[in-house]
């Protein structure tokens, strides 16, 4: 029994698998999106494809759409600084702002005013939006492990002022503008840097149990919506893929960046029990399918801080080539070690 999967673009997402009598019944309530089963090349318009009743000539899905949703961020300018320890300087007309997480500040100018606000900071001084408003966007912070607060900066004189942000490992920091990527992107849940005032952070539930589990990132992954300017962070060297309708690349979980939400997530036992055990590469791997783009991170942070964990004293590791001749007692004197 084939199993088949709808799309409709980005606002209803992808449905199914579903069997051939509920595909049937989808095709005929929804005719106008694309759909896609094993066996395919490419994604069919669901006109197209006989089984559903029709005979026209196959045709590609088209590509992301642009997002229409009308503008609400600012417009901010940016330039990133460095190579293996990046960071983004964002440049502020008079009234523009930029959010960003907490902890998150390198530097500011002095007409630039620092305010904590409640949740993302993506109504502040756009109409304000209610108390409920607020809340959900705290609570939603919550759920993806942030604080319930996020720091505004807001250019208050004159001219032209600048912000920086600093990234919190070694790593790469991507600048994404949402609106080419038709308004959304799923991003690992501790990704987001800063962004333009008017970004809406949220939540993404992974629908699968199994894809939650084991999928690296957990069940919840961050949401990132608008038309505006947004600075990712990711470990390492980071690498695009676009992904052809039906395409799957096979990841390991913790190298998954961000990817556009057309794309289905999934996870995938390594091999057999020798490769599970002494594979080195964990029991499952993500699983992307297309269509869209995928981003890959080379150094997961969870990596680096266990290499980190495994060479520190307390960790088991052992010192190497510092030379003191006291060693143990050293590291004690030096207030390196605790007995």
């Amino acid at each position: 029994m084939a199993q088949w999967y709808f799309s409709y673009g980005k606002d209803d997402g992808r449905i199914g698998p579903l069997d051939d009598e509920a595909a049937r019944t989808q095709a005929r309530s929804r005719p106008d999106g694309y759909c896609w089963k094993e066996g395919f090349a490419e994604w069919r318009p669901i006109r197209s494809v006989a089984e559903f009743g029709a005979g026209e000539p196959v045709m590609a899905p088209p590509p992301v759409p642009a997002y229409a949703g009308g503008h609400r961020a600012d417009e901010i300018d940016y330039r990133i600084v460095g190579h293996e320890m990046q960071f983004v300087e964002i440049e502020l007309d008079p009234g523009e702002s930029a959010v960003a997480e907490a902890g998150a500040l390198m530097y500011k100018e002095a007409s630039v005013q620092m305010d904590t606000v409640f949740g993302d900071g993506s109504t502040s001084g756009q109409g304000g939006g209610g108390f409920m408003d607020k809340l959900l966007s705290a609570g939603k912070r919550v759920i993806t492990g942030e604080s319930l607060f996020t720091t505004l900066f807001t250019h208050t004189g004159s001219g032209k002022a600048k912000v920086a942000f600093a990234a919190p490992y070694p790593g790469t920091v991507m600048a994404m503008k949402l609106s080419e990527h038709g308004g959304r992107l799923i991003c690992q849940k501790d990704s987001f840097l800063a962004g333009a005032r008017g970004v809406r952070l949220g939540i993404f539930f992974q629908r699968k149990i199994l894809t939650g589990l084991f999928g690296g990132e957990g069940f919840i992954m961050q949401k990132l919506e608008g038309d505006g300017w947004v600075f990712v962070h990711a470990g390492g060297t980071v690498v695009q893929r676009e992904l052809a309708p039906g395409e799957r690349l096979d990841v390991d979980t913790g190298c998954v960046v961000a990817f556009h939400d057309t794309v289905n997530m999934d996870v995938k036992p390594v091999g057999g029990i020798k490769s599970m055990l002494f594979g080195g590469e964990g029991v499952f791997l993500a699983t992307l399918t297309g269509p869209g783009t995928v981003w890959l991170q080379s150094l997961p942070f969870s990596r680096l801080a266990g290499r980190m964990l495994a060479a520190a004293p307390q960790g088991g590791g052992e010192r190497r080539g510092e030379g003191s001749i006291l060693g143990g007692l050293g590291d004690f004197i030096g207030g390196d070690r605790n007995f």
